[in-house]
Order: structure tokens, then sequence, then C-alpha cells
């Protein structure tokens, strides 16, 4: 059931104010595949009130604030995000399917992230630079104007924070077009940030359709700045459509990230990385390690013990705070149903299996494959469910070659002893992120985060998204 909330969740927010939408939209608890509530149904009108109020902020208060400002309205928010976490856990873990704990971690990577960017905002400076005699020239580092952000499902708060968050902090003013299968922790974000201070119309929410509203801000002319995180085809089509107004875009797509075991590599703090990175939010994560590289001398080992921690695992609703939990909607689970179903020329070497006592939600097994081909379709292709795959190398060059073998590149881990084996895997490793011994690094708020290859551009997290969310500006000055 969903709790007390102080808004209504078929709203929208538009210049500080929630106004009902035309038409709305269901939505659907994973867990036990019934309806929720309603909410917002966009339109293309709802999005242009909404830039327009955007850039009236810009033209008006939220324009005049100073860093230090901004900063402290986001620390504000930060501690409100702190001070309702149960709820956002509560909401998450209802809108998502989300098991408690990690959606709890959300909610307070979400804080984290408003601390964070709340504090370095005013650290952020410009350069001089030298130059000819008689100029004294310098940059600034200025705001882009309206920023729209297309966040997906499948981490609705940590993306608000690390793309809102950033782009509140240098000054611009948002339209947040939350993803329909999971909207209410961005509401709940909103109206925070309004008790927090944040000005009417510098941070608008219009849920709805991708094909809708989505649509229509990654097309409108008024916006200066796209966030999208979500599919290549998606990601692609935003591009495309931001391109005609010449506007500059951060995409965090896909995925299939290794980690890449050696033979010296340390097996008892692996493990848990090695199967938990595949399996957090039942697979359903861009960074997921989805591909296990091991060298021949460790597969059965390795194969073995994870086959073991995964028949250990535990399918359920989230409420009940399982290992892992549902799949976001039924089109997403017969998606991942249909990859399984074609993998029937690989060996599955452990499966969590879905009981049939559980409600009628999204549920599919958890599964661990393996050996399998480099280039087989389970090996290449992101499922976006809980699914691994082992695949055997013989050398590091081999390994390197499997690693880079794909049409991704977001995150990698290595698992080595060997120093030099770790620096020159870390240069030729084709990814954003890497990891030795190690993976995620605890969700590394500091660290900038993104891909190359189709897991997209741009970078988010850190000072980098600070700077994604600025334009530069050099002055050059004559005097003599």
């Amino acid at each position: 059931m969903l709790p007390n909330l102080p808004f209504d969740p078929s709203n929208l927010l538009i210049a500080g104010r929630w106004r009902p939408a035309d038409d709305t939209l269901p939505l659907t608890n994973p867990s036990d595949g019934l309806d929720l509530t309603k909410i917002a149904r966009g339109t293309a009108q709802d999005v242009d009130d909404a830039v327009a109020a955007a850039q009236a902020a810009l033209d008006g208060e939220w324009g005049e604030y100073t860093a230090a400002e901004r900063g402290r309205v986001l620390t504000r928010i930060g501690q409100l995000v702190l001070e309702n976490v149960d709820l956002l856990t509560r909401l998450e873990s209802l809108d998502v399917g989300k098991p408690v704990t990690q959606a709890r971690a959300d909610a307070l990577a979400l804080a984290r992230y408003c601390e964070f960017y709340g504090g370095a905002v005013d650290k952020l400076h410009g350069q001089t630079i030298p130059y000819l005699n008689g100029y004294t020239v310098y940059t600034l580092r200025e705001p882009h104007g309206v920023t729209g952000h297309i966040v997906p499902w499948n981490y609705p708060m940590q993306i608000i924070g690390r793309s809102v968050g950033a782009a509140l902090a240098m000054g611009n003013a948002c339209v947040l077009k939350p993803a329909e299968d999971a909207c209410l922790t961005a509401l709940m974000f909103a109206h925070l940030a309004r008790d927090a201070g944040l000005p009417d119309g510098a941070l608008n929410v219009v849920p709805g359709l991708g094909s809708e509203a989505g649509a229509a801000l990654s097309a409108h002319p008024g916006v200066q700045h796209l966030s999208f995180t979500g599919s290549v085809a998606t990601g692609a089509a935003v591009q495309q459509a931001a391109g005609g107004n010449v506007v500059p875009v951060t995409l965090e797509l896909g995925g299939k990230s290794p980690q890449i075991v050696f033979e010296d590599a340390d097996l008892e703090t692996a493990l848990p990385f090695l199967v938990n990175a595949g399996l957090q939010n039942a697979g359903q994560t861009c960074s997921a390690s989805s591909r296990i590289l091991v060298h021949h001398s460790r597969f059965d080992e390795v194969a073995t013990k994870m086959a073991d921690a995964y028949r250990a695992k535990r399918i359920g609703p989230a409420e009940s705070d399982p290992d892992i939990g549902p799949l976001i909607n039924a089109k997403q689970r017969d998606r991942v149903m249909a990859f399984l179903d074609r993998a029937t020329d690989v060996p599955i070497l452990a499966e969590a299996s879905v009981s049939d006592d559980l409600p009628a939600g999204h549920y599919v097994p958890a599964r661990l494959y393996g050996p399998a081909a480099a280039d087989h379709p389970i090996a290449q292709q992101e499922i976006f469910g809980p699914v691994q795959v082992i695949i055997p190398f013989e050398t590091e060059e081999q390994a390197i070659s499997i690693a880079n073998g794909t049409e991704y590149g977001l995150v990698a881990g290595i698992w080595t002893r060997d120093g030099a084996r770790q620096m020159r895997l870390a240069k030729k490793l084709k990814s954003g992120q890497v990891f030795i011994n190690n993976y995620g690094a605890g969700g590394g708020v500091e660290l900038p985060f993104g891909g190359v290859g189709k897991s997209g551009h741009g970078r988010e997290k850190g000072f980098e998204a600070l700077y994604g969310f600025s334009t530069l500006k050099t002055v050059a000055a004559f005097h003599g």
C-alpha cells in the first residue's frame, strides 16, 4: 500500500506549483503486479510550460543566487532527504521493486550527492592564462541555462542526485522527466527541494511517457543541455533530437562490464564482488558485471564458488528485503526470459530459482552460465537481468581482447596481486572506470562516471559533472 504523501502523485510540478495533468498513467508495484497509484501523463504543452518556468527562474530569483547560496540550498535538500530516508526507501522499494536495503542505500546516496555538490559548487574556479603583454586573460564557469533530465527507472534517486544535483549546483534550472515506471521518489525529491527553499521554477517535474514528454523535452528549443540515462536506442534518438538545436547531451547508456580474475587473485575477497555486482537490483544496472573472465587455471574453483553463492540467494518481494527482487515490469521480465530461453547451448552452472509461492510479480530466475565463448550473444548483449556468464582465458593479452570485445565500455574490474599487470590493464581496457581488486568502490559519489563506445559519452559524478553542467567562457582584456 502506498504511504500517505505530502503531494498528489498524479500531479505535475511546474513553476513551484503542483497542478493536475490532462491525463494519467497507472503505476504498478513490480513485486505483486498490482496498481499502486496514478501518475501524470505529461504532454508537449506541459514540457513547454516547464521550460518557460525554468527560464523565468533563471531570469529571476534563482539566476541571482551566488554559488555559496546555491550550495546552502543543496545542503538543506540533503538534510531533508536524510530526515525522510524511511519514506524515500519505502517509495523506491514499492515503485522499483528494489529490496529495502538496496533502496535505503540509494536514498542515502541521494543525500550524499546533495551534500557533495552543496559543498563543491563554490570550489569550482576559473583560471588566469599567461598571454601577450598588455592582456589579462581569464576563464569563467557559467551555467548552460535550462537543462533537461530524462531519468530511468532502475536508480531514480541516485541518477537524480548526480544529474539534477550537479546541474542545480552550477546554477542551471531543471526540467526533470522521470520514467513512467518509477517516478515517486522524483516527485518526493521535488517536494523536499521546495521545502528547502529552492526558488519556484528552478526544478520542474513532468512525468509521462518517453515517446511523449521525453521526446518533447529532447527536441525543445528552449533546453540548452540534456542528460539522459537509458538504452542505446533511446539515447541515440535523444541525441538526434537535441542535435537539431545543437544542444550538448550527456549520455549514460548500456554496459557489458567484465571482471577479470587472474591466477593470483585473492578469490576470498573477490567472490562477493564477482556475484553481487551482477545481481544487485536484479541485474538492472548499467554497470552490472555480467561477464566474469577467469584464467583457465582457476576456472573450476571460481565456477564452483560462484555457483554455491547463487544457490544461496533468495528471490522475493521487495518489502521482504530479499537478495534479489522482481524486475520493473512485465515487458522487462519477458525480455530477460527470452534471452534465457535462447541460451540453451551454454551450460547453466547454477540458478537462484523463483519459488512457486511468490506473488504474481515480475520475477525471473537468477542464472550463472559458463563456460561460454566470448562472442556468444549471452556474452555480448546487455540482458539487464540477474544473469552472469563465466568466460575462460589463457593469457593476459587474450583477457584484454575479450574484455574489449563488445560494443560497450562502462566499467571493468581487475583481480590480481601483480602491480605491473594492474597498471598495464588499467591503461589497455576500453572503459570509463576501472577498479583494481574491488568493483564499484562503494558507489563513489566523488568518482567521475561514464562510458566509451555505446556506453555513452560525458561524465557524471564528482567535479567532472560540474564541468559538464557548465560552459566555459574566456575573457581577454586588453589594457596596454
